[in-house]
Parts: C-alpha cells; structure tokens; sequence
C-alpha cells in the first residue's frame, strides 16, 4: 500500500511515524515533505508546489492508494473534489465542508443556526462599520478574529477599546493576515480554559478522540503574541466527564445534524476548539484537519492502527469502531528558534535527535536534513514528546528529552503542563 500525506510540519511527520507502523504500508510520500522522512525507514519527500493538479497528477503516476490531508490551505482550495472527480481516495473534508474552517464568519452562522453554544458575534466585511460596531462596545476584553486562514495567528485578544480599533486596523486596512483579513468577526472574550478535541468523521457519526491541552502564547502564563502552538498536553486535565458531556450534547451532536442538514458528506477530521468557562463549554472554531501539535501528543496515545480508523470512516461505519487508548499522559514540547514567532534565523545545526530513546519521540517540524544533518528551517524546528503514568511525570520526562537537543538559541516555553 502506497499513501501520499500532504503537508509539512510536525504533524506531517507524527500522521507518517504512526501510519508507518501498519505493515501493509510499503511507501509513505510527504508532500511537499518533512525532514522527519530521513527518520521513517518508509518515508519519502516529495517536493510538490501549492498546485492540486500536481497533487492529482503525482497520486495517479506513482498509483498512491490513500492521500490523507495534514494541513488546511489545500482542502479549503478543494483538493478533495479533484482526487474524487479523478477517482483517488483522499482522507478529509470536500471544499463544502472545509469552509467551516476558510471562514469563520460562515462558521460562527453555522454555530447559530444549529444552535451550537459560541460567544456572541458580529461580522463585518468593512473596516468603518467594525469600529462603529466598537465605539458602542463596553465589555473588554473583545476577540477580533481575521475570517480566513491566517495559520492560527489571526486572533487578536483587545484588551481596551483602542485596541481593539488596531486590532481591526491590522487586519482590515493594513492586511497583516491578507486576504484573511477581508471580513472579521468580533465576538465577546470568554474567559477560561483552552480544550482541543480531535474527532473522526464519516458523517454518519462523529467519534472523538482524547481532549488535549495547547499552549498558544510564546511567553510562559500565556504571554505575549501568538503562535501555531508552543505545546500540548494529553488527556486534558480540564476536560471532566462532566465537561465532555456539555461537549457532546452542547457541541458534537448539534454539529453532526448541522453537517448533515447541510448535506456535507466526506470522511475525514473535526478538530473542535472548545473554551471551558464557569458558564459552561463554548466552541471558539473548528478546524478541518488534524491539530498542530496536538496530534503530536495524541497519536502516540492512540492503539489502534491509524488506518483502521481512515478505513472505517470510507465503509461509513465508524460507529462499529472500538477505539483504545494506552493508560499514559503525553507531553509535547516545542524547540522554536530564537525570534519566533517574529524574524528568526535558519540553517542551525540541529544536535541530539538521535539521543531520544524508545520510549521518547522527536517530531521534526521547521527544519531541514542537508549535508547529512538536520538544521533548522522555521520557526517551530522540533517537537519533544514523552510520556509517564501521571502528568507530572510526562512533563519532566519532555523537559528531560529536549535537554538532550540543542541547536544555537533553540527557545521552549517552561511551563507547558503546568496545571494550577
């Protein structure tokens, strides 16, 4: 079996070591490729531009059996309709259902209509009427959410009404984001926990897996400007039985009748954003693929075979699926290079991948393998995960595991996991 993962980051590289381990798997291509492939006996770059064509012509002439979408800008541009129209099986949402992803503003109307719990919102494709709308808002801090894809950064928590009118400034007139940034939606800040839930679909059922936990923020106590992730941890502590079951009943449920009613029909991921608060559970977003780097702490975790879930969801009969989980926690921490998520610097030698042991995993995200060695080639080089009986001790085992790497001004946050 020949399997073709389109994306390039940390998750590319967790989707292909988990997806290696089934024996029928002869040959994985990561397109346009992860570093992480010189550490996959299997594995094998392809350097394929942004162009869906590509993709097609690619899985026809190298007769790939299954694509499996990592990352979100190509099934918003419609990767799936291609590979269906052309007869290939492709894993992930059609270009009606990733919408739920390209444009928040159609996301959050999707929330309202099937009664989905979410923050209030407005949106507004006009810079004036948004700081209108602002100048008779009291109750700060107020979200300001670029509508399209901006990879995870374009949120912006305003604390105060003047930031709130940059926030919309930044965005709107001087498209920091883009063409992302051609509608926004303001809605009420809710205060509380951060949960990520995973979730495979065959859009007959939606079936979660374990919650996780990310860190977004560069600075430790969630400080300072955004980023893709700084780390995760899973099983979510917050995430109770109780918390899961407002999920289910609050969220889940009503986004399959949604997804359903809308006819969207695809196999694929659900990845729901979720804020737990003293007034209950929120979703903030879905995102249509798998998380980065919650996959990199959730799929070590997982056992069951990887493709047994993909192929369950095309028979559409994932509901007859039993899904394990080891009885560990996992913790991912992120190695970024110094100046992230700003400017940063690139070609470091990176040292140490190979001194993880069997029970540790090192996920490589920007980074490049050149001369026989990996250096760095992003922003977010490398992700450091392990595991332990408790939370405490996955954390000091991660912590313990990246002091084994280094490259020149490597950066991690300290407190990835701490619980208060």
């Amino acid at each position: 079996m020949k399997v073709l993962i389109v994306g390039a980051g940390g998750r590319e590289h967790a989707i292909a070591w988990k997806i290696s381990q089934n024996e029928k798997v002869e040959k994985i291509f990561i397109a346009p490729g992860n570093a992480g492939a010189e550490l996959l006996e299997k594995a094998e770059n392809v350097n394929l531009s942004n162009n869906i064509e590509e993709y097609v012509k690619f899985a026809k002439n190298n007769k790939i059996d299954l694509t499996f979408v990592g990352s979100e800008e190509l099934l918003v541009a419609g990767i799936v309709d291609e590979f269906r129209k052309n007869g290939l099986k492709i894993f992930g949402p059609d270009k009606k259902a990733a919408i739920l992803e390209g444009s928040k503003a159609f996301s959050k109307d999707f929330m309202k209509k099937y009664g989905i719990k979410t923050a209030v919102y407005e949106i507004f494709d006009n810079a004036e009427k948004a700081k209108e709308f602002l100048n008779n808002w009291s109750d700060f801090p107020v979200v300001v959410k670029a509508s399209g894809l901006a990879a995870g950064k374009g949120v912006i928590i305003a604390q105060n009404h003047d930031e709130a009118i940059k926030a919309v400034e930044d965005i709107m007139v001087d498209e920091k984001f883009g063409s992302a940034g051609n509608q926004v939606v303001i809605e009420e800040f809710l205060d509380g926990v951060e949960a990520s839930i995973l979730s495979f679909t065959d859009s007959k059922v939606i079936v979660p897996l374990l919650s996780a936990k990310d860190h977004k923020k560069i600075g430790e106590n969630e400080t300072g400007l955004n980023t893709g992730g700084m780390g995760v941890i899973s099983p979510n502590p917050y995430v109770t039985d109780e918390v899961f079951e407002s999920f289910k009943n609050d969220i889940m449920n009503p986004t399959l009748k949604g997804i359903q009613a809308e006819g969207m029909d695809f196999e694929g991921v659900i990845f729901f954003g979720l804020m737990i608060t003293k007034k209950g559970v929120y979703l903030l977003e879905y995102n249509m693929r798998l998380g980065d780097p919650e996959t990199q702490a959730v799929l070590p975790l997982l056992e069951n075979d990887l493709l047994e879930l993909v192929e369950y969801s095309f028979d559409k009969k994932l509901s007859e699926l039993k899904v394990s989980w080891k009885p560990l926690h996992s913790c991912c921490v992120v190695g970024a290079a110094k100046g992230y998520p700003e400017s940063y610097k690139k070609g470091d030698v990176i040292t140490g991948i190979e001194n993880a042991s069997d029970d540790e995993l090192v996920f490589i995200a920007g980074a490049k393998f050149e001369d026989g060695k990996f250096k760095t080639n992003g922003g977010r080089v490398l992700n450091a995960v392990a595991f332990g009986k408790t939370l405490d001790e996955a954390r000091k085992n991660a912590y313990k595991l990246l002091s084994k790497i280094n490259f020149d001004g490597m950066y991690f946050r300290k407190d990835i996991g701490n619980v208060k």
